[in-house]
């Protein structure tokens, strides 16, 4: 049976040494906000996942969810554990209090959401999904919608969705055919009619109402993603004293039978003239979609980060307790029949990777969180672009690096396992299992890769690469003349100077032939990650080696973080000049084989 204890040494670490949140208390609307405050927060935070939601994480694997008529029934435990979360007012941490929420950063509910999917994905998807249904109404709402909605989206009571995908298309969403027409009733409201499929939390039980975020398209749309509108459609509509009222039309046709995330009803919808009203100006449907789906992005990223992370917990468990065969240079353990495993360079090689690239991920999303607050409440308006375009740079490689990583993590970890890693008994196969869908849902890797290369790149001459570009330039530039740094600071300049080189014949091949930026895009988007972690740790390291002369009891703390990023320097981020080799290798040999070859 898997354990999991938050990671707050390394959080307080990140937030506090590296980042310094206490910063964030500067904005306007955080000036209560300080470093104690969000520790007590993360620390409750932290209490109410381990407590609360890990023990139910097996169990509701096992379980699964229930379909019976329309009807979806979660897990054994999972309506009790919502009401204590609503009631710990855990759905509306970093809300606007004018809607009843607490108004925390988005830093802040960053390090809970890993803290949720580290004990329990599954749970954690139905909030999650809500937050990504608040955002997007909360900034194309009109003011009578949000009044009526937000508030109950913030304490929890109802929930919400986003209703994309459909059976014959999935990213392409200018094919989508569900429509709506206004249903002359005179409340400016439309009748929705069509069927989305994959929809995450689209029914259950653990709320008095659900919010279906529906994409549509209206009678006079023009073709493709030009005429998509967004619809707000309830499943019960409001009286007028807020309670639901009459069931909407809009059911539950079924829900999917998955290879993970089993308590997480993943559901098909069906639209039969469901009453609805727009979100946003007509046929602008994709501004608000990408408000939902950014976000989601952000927050499936966090959920490859909290697998890694709790698989992490359990290999360095049982690496220090199996005992198999005895150490290359002569037996550690003479008293006992065999070594624990942890002694052979292998398995201390598979460790320290997923414990790197797991400690440079939550270092990068406090970073992107803590750019998130100030793109929201800087007074300066460069400011808050500089920051927002940041955030937007970095959303592709967030949500594919991290779950890329979140899928390798629970696999080394279950082979560290052996045999027993791949039984159900130990937990470690479970990870396996929900971080795979990860790597697919909200745009898979690979579009995340023709986001960067295509969209985020170019856009305005390089205006977003500039604000990853030159605070890591000035870093190097800082540090370079520190002998304690300098093992640190050359590999990442060399890495540096790769991605600089790849940047530009990405962006030059790229104008000439698409299929080039295409072909190259994985490549880069992974290499781009590999830099951005060494730059992570680089500002981790000399946060580490500041406060080791006078570290006292927290010593093998700091000295952990040096080592282990020594070993990110030496051992995985050298795979930045495979992956530019790779680049420059070009499109053509993937594009000479005729289609019928293969």
């Amino acid at each position: 049976m898997p354990t999991y204890k938050a990671p707050l040494d390394d959080v307080r670490f990140v937030l506090n040494e590296v980042f310094a949140v206490g910063r964030l208390a500067e904005l306007p609307g955080h000036e209560e906000h300080t470093p104690d405050l969000i520790e007590a927060v993360l620390e409750e935070g932290a209490k109410f996942a381990e407590n609360e939601l890990q023990p139910l994480n097996r169990s509701g694997d096992e379980e699964g969810c229930h379909y019976e008529n329309g009807v979806v029934r979660t897990p054994k435990g999972f309506k009790e554990a919502y009401a204590k979360f609503i009631e710990g007012g855990w759905t509306g941490v970093s809300c606007d209090p004018d809607y009843g929420g607490q108004g925390l950063p988005h830093v802040v509910n960053f390090v809970l959401e890993e803290f949720l999917c580290s004990a329990n994905l599954s749970f954690g998807m139905y909030p999650g999904l809500s937050h990504g249904a608040y955002n997007a109404l909360s900034l194309h709402g009109t003011d009578e919608l949000k009044r009526a909605y937000l508030p109950k989206l913030v304490d929890g009571t109802w929930s919400g969705t986003m209703c994309l995908t459909e059976p014959h298309c999935g990213t392409d969403l200018g094919m989508i055919r569900t429509r709506a027409v206004p249903d002359g009733s005179g409340d400016g409201s439309y009748a929705v009619t069509g069927t989305k499929i994959f929809i995450s939390a689209g029914e259950h039980d653990l709320t008095e109402n659900i919010l279906h975020l529906v994409l549509a398209k209206l009678p006079d749309a023009p073709a493709g993603t030009r005429g998509i509108s967004l619809f707000l459609v309830p499943k019960f509509l409001p009286r007028e004293d807020g309670t639901p009222g009459m069931r909407n039309g809009v059911m539950c046709g079924s829900i999917e039978h998955k290879m993970g995330i089993k308590a997480s009803s993943t559901c098909v919808m069906n639209f039969e003239g469901a009453k609805g009203w727009l979100v946003g100006q007509p046929h602008k449907g994709m501004r608000a979609m990408f408000t939902m789906m950014n976000a989601a992005r952000l927050g499936v990223g966090i959920q490859g980060l909290g697998l890694a992370e709790v698989s992490y917990q359990n290999a360095v468990t049982y690496a220090r307790e199996r005992l198999q065969g005895r150490s290359l240079t002569g037996a550690k353990a003479p008293d006992k029949p065999a070594d624990p495993i942890i002694v052979h360079p292998d398995v201390r090689k598979t460790l320290l990777t997923m414990r790197a690239h797991t400690e440079g991920c939550r270092a990068l999303a406090a970073w992107v969180g803590m750019n998130i607050d100030v793109s929201l409440k800087h007074p300066d308006p460069e400011v808050r672009r500089e920051a927002d375009d940041l955030v937007a740079l970095m959303t592709p490689i967030v949500k594919a690096f991290f779950t890329d990583h979140g899928f390798d993590a629970t696999n080394m970890g279950m082979q560290l396992y052996g045999g027993h890693g791949y039984i159900r008994e130990y937990g470690m196969e479970q990870f396996v299992r929900d971080a795979r869908i990860a790597q697919i849902y909200e745009g898979t890797n690979a579009i995340q890769a023709l986001d960067l290369v295509g969209r985020k790149l170019p856009q305005d001459m390089g205006r977003l690469l500039r604000r990853f570009f030159h605070p890591v330039s000035e870093f190097l530039e800082e540090t370079q003349e520190d002998p304690e740094l300098l093992e640190f600071v050359i590999p990442l300049a060399k890495a540096f100077g790769k991605l600089q080189q790849a940047t530009a014949l990405v962006a030059q091949r790229g104008m000439r032939n698409a299929d080039e930026a295409g072909a190259a895009s994985t490549d880069y988007l992974r290499m781009f990650a590999l830099v951005a972690l060494g730059y992570m740790w680089l500002r981790m390291v000399k946060a580490a080696k500041e406060r080791l002369p006078e570290a006292d009891g927290r010593a093998g703390f700091y000295d952990s973080k040096v080592k282990t990023g020594r070993f990110y320097m030496t051992k995985l981020l050298p795979q930045v000049n495979g992956l530019f080799l790779t680049i420059m290798a070009g499109s053509q040999v993937l594009m000479d084989m005729d289609a019928d070859a293969f």
